[in-house]
């Protein structure tokens, strides 16, 4: 059994380097898939609108599954905005001197983001046992799978828009895409 995971492609608050969690953003004007992914059986696919449009760019005519868990991070009052606007808030620089563990104020918990986002992985990959699998998903829901599947810290796992994983659910090795 494969696991694909696929961090949408940008939106313009990725391209101005905006906190982008719930905020449902689609993708950026002219947004094009310049290289391929693995086949699939099955898309699984946060609600949010900038992963379902990058789902169907990647896996045309494929209708992904959502999955309302595997959504983003919200990130409080942090929430579209970037390191500029947010570099004088107290509540910030103590998030920042804490490594990102801290609760984002107004927001969600890292543990609870975490123990969401792999209930719904692990959910996904039961109810699909035997199908290869593709998860369009945000870079903080890949971040935390892969810290679940493969261990070490959550930052271990950051990627590019577009970019990701894949691995062999038996296996204990992953390769990035």
């Amino acid at each position: 059994m494969k696991i694909v995971l696929i961090r949408h492609a940008k939106t313009d608050g990725n391209i101005k380097r905006r906190y982008i969690g719930a905020t449902d953003e689609p993708l950026a004007e002219g947004t094009e898939i310049k290289k391929s992914y693995p086949d699939v059986d099955v898309i699984i696919s946060s609600p949010l609108k900038r992963c379902i449009q990058t789902a169907g760019l990647i896996y045309p005519g494929k209708d992904p599954v959502i999955y309302k868990d595997l959504a983003e991070t919200d990130f409080g009052r942090f929430e579209n905005k970037s390191y500029d606007e947010l570099k004088n808030d107290r509540y910030y620089i103590k998030w920042l001197d804490s490594n990102g563990t801290l609760p984002f104020p107004g927001g969600e918990t890292h543990e609870h983001f975490i123990k969401r986002c792999t209930a719904a992985y692990e959910k996904a990959v039961s109810e699909l046992a035997g199908r290869d699998i593709a998860f369009v998903v945000h870079g903080g829901t890949i971040m935390a799978i892969m810290s679940r599947v493969f261990g070490g810290g959550f930052y271990d796992y950051q990627t590019d828009n577009l970019g990701g994983f894949v691995f062999d659910i038996n296996g204990s090795r992953y390769d990035r895409i």
